[in-house]
């Protein structure tokens, strides 16, 4: 092997720890409301490990076998239209907006009023099952329906607005605030147990939701300042229906992963790096570690909503600035005059498709087991049947699990290496780019690997 095969074979196996970094950390994701089970090893975990980054490797070499650059881009800018007569789908839109307000109201009401068992509860099973599980998986499977759905949205047309233009220095920096209140409330706060307590946080966002509506205008605030909206958005990127200038069209999956403006600018880098934290964030506080450090901060005096708190920020501020850092010197090390902004941007919607993968992982089958569930308590919402109805899966589900995560990693691989030769001219360029990303991304593999391979517990003084 020549010198110049050799590096480029290093740069793909770079490329693929960098994302198997984000991987894993995905992978540490603690469903909402439910408490992950610690994976329990039959091997030892340095082989644990090491089986992770031979995984690497493999898919950094399917990568590297693609270097023809007009291959790379006819895969990228393939598209079929789509058939979408507006005169159907205006009023279409203005239909599902209506159902959506009689969701929003009968998620509040039975919140409050209903059973006090959250999985006979129509509002848990809504916004967990239906929404975070199953529309989610809808806007990165099929097209990002969001917008139509979005009960906010439909409420807004009907109060004055627009008062303000939203600041375009702003970026999504509002939703990435939205976004960590959410992640924090998640924690410290039963909305997924007590169906009271969730239906109380629904009322607190609408009001939110619908005050920055008023104030901004619906267009600008959903787009950019409303967290749910943001995170739509962004997953529905991933999604094979795209919604374009010319109208809509039929695209490969994750065919769009590879632009820039997936993500708006730095915050919107910053919005997605936070998802890969807040999945760690998620299981580290139930592990046994996380849960002995809580615990010996509070016993220092601090409180515990402030120390889940702290954990969030500091955790999120290390994330960020590892990113940043390992950005800096790719920009050296590459010797261009590509900033080191742009490069952090274009690097960033790769990420979207490990969520996915891991989204899908982590929820298709709590949305299968729990469906049964949801649809008994539609048809009869404030009685339903006791016991809630649960499917038992087979155990052959689980390979699904790992099926999901595979293309989700592949679909990343490859969105990442096509973004590296929209950037860089030459093949070292790309590959030395990489490098920085080793030592911070390995660090956050490790991390990962350990959460998933550690026994979960209830958080420590909350529930």
């Amino acid at each position: 092997m020549g010198p110049t095969r050799r590096r480029l074979t290093i740069g793909a196996l770079v490329l693929g720890v960098v994302l198997l970094a984000s991987d894993t950390a995905a992978a540490s994701n603690v469903a909402t409301g439910l408490q992950g089970e610690g994976r329990d090893l039959q091997v030892p975990t340095w082989l644990y490990l090491f089986t992770g980054g031979a995984a690497v490797g493999a898919s950094g070499l399917l990568a590297m076998f693609v270097t023809d650059r007009r291959l790379i881009e006819s895969l990228h800018t393939w598209a079929r239209p789509v058939r979408a007569d507006e005169a159907v789908l205006r009023p279409l839109r203005y239909l599902l907006g209506a159902v959506a307000v009689a969701g929003l109201a009968l998620v509040v009401y039975v919140g409050l009023t209903g059973p006090g068992v959250a999985n006979a509860n129509l509002a848990v099973l809504t916004v967990f099952v239906g929404g975070r599980a199953g529309l989610v998986m809808v806007a990165y499977l099929v097209a990002n329906p969001w917008p139509a759905l979005n009960p906010w949205r439909a409420l807004s047309r009907a109060l004055p607005s627009g008062f303000l233009d939203y600041p375009e220095r702003w970026g999504v920096w509002p939703a990435v605030a939205g976004l960590l209140c959410i992640l924090w409330i998640e924690v410290v706060v039963p909305i997924n147990t007590v169906p009271e307590t969730l239906a109380l946080a629904v009322l607190a966002y609408s009001a939110y939701a619908l005050a920055g509506a008023v104030v901004f205008g619906p267009a600008g605030w959903f787009r950019y300042g409303d967290p749910l909206g943001v995170l739509f958005r962004y997953y529905g990127a991933v999604a094979p229906i795209q919604r374009t200038p010319d109208g809509v069209r039929l695209v490969l999956p994750g065919a769009k992963l590879r632009e820039s403006g997936v993500v708006d600018g730095l915050s919107g880098v910053a919005f997605v790096i936070l998802l890969v934290w807040e999945l760690t964030y998620s299981a580290f506080v139930v592990v046994p570690s996380g849960i002995a450090s809580v615990e010996f901060l509070v016993g220092l005096g601090v409180p515990p909503l402030v120390t889940y708190a702290l954990y969030l920020l500091a955790g999120y501020g290390l994330f960020l600035g590892s990113y940043w850092l390992a950005t800096r010197y790719a920009r050296r090390l590459a010797e261009t005059y590509v900033t080191a902004e742009s490069l952090a941007i274009r690097f960033a919607p790769p990420l979207l498709g490990i969520a996915a993968g891991y989204h899908l992982a982590h929820y298709f089958a709590f949305f299968v087991s729990l469906s049964p569930s949801l649809a008994l308590v539609l048809r009869s919402p404030l009685s339903p049947p006791l016991p809630p109805l649960t499917l038992v899966l087979p155990g052959w589900f689980g390979l699904l699990d790992i099926a999901f995560v595979l293309v989700g990693h592949l679909l990343a691989i490859w969105a990442a290496h096509a973004a590296s030769f929209s950037v860089f001219p030459s093949r070292l360029q790309a590959i030395r780019s990489q490098y920085p990303f080793v030592i911070v991304m390995i660090c956050y593999t490790m991390v990962s690997l350990w959460l998933i391979s550690s026994p979960t517990a209830e958080p420590a003084f909350v529930g």
